[in-house]
């Protein structure tokens, strides 16, 4: 089992930034990729952002690209996603997950334990 949670949602203006962590514990942290979602009201979980174990390999949704940036502190047991010139349309509620394949991965499906997110929200 490997349990995840997430902080730094908050409430920000438009074109603001915000850094979410997602703490994680129990089975060894490197053993896992990890990937962040976002799921806004009515809308389905939508991946944002996926890195490998070792942290070398990342890959961003078109919505994330040149905005966000995925990383991970193996040491610390955590992964990042720092969220610059945030949009309207970024509101949602984040989560990380934890995968045992070793890829960058868009599809929840390959995700085995899943955080209880972290909101965020930005006004205009």
């Amino acid at each position: 089992q490997v349990q995840l949670v997430e902080s730094g949602g908050g409430l920000v203006q438009a074109g603001g930034s915000l850094r979410l962590s997602c703490a994680a514990s129990g089975r060894t942290f490197s053993d896992y990729a990890m990937g962040w979602f976002r799921q806004a009201p009515g809308k389905d979980r939508e991946f944002v952002a996926a890195i490998n174990r070792s942290g070398s390999i990342t890959f961003h949704a078109d919505s994330a690209k040149g905005r966000f940036t995925m990383s991970r502190d193996n040491a610390k047991n955590t992964v990042y996603l720092q969220m610059n010139m945030l949009k309207v349309e970024d509101t949602a509620v984040y989560y990380c997950a934890a995968s045992r394949y070793d890829s960058v991965l868009d599809s929840r499906s390959k995700y085995d334990y899943w955080g209880q997110g972290t909101q965020v929200t930005v006004s205009s």
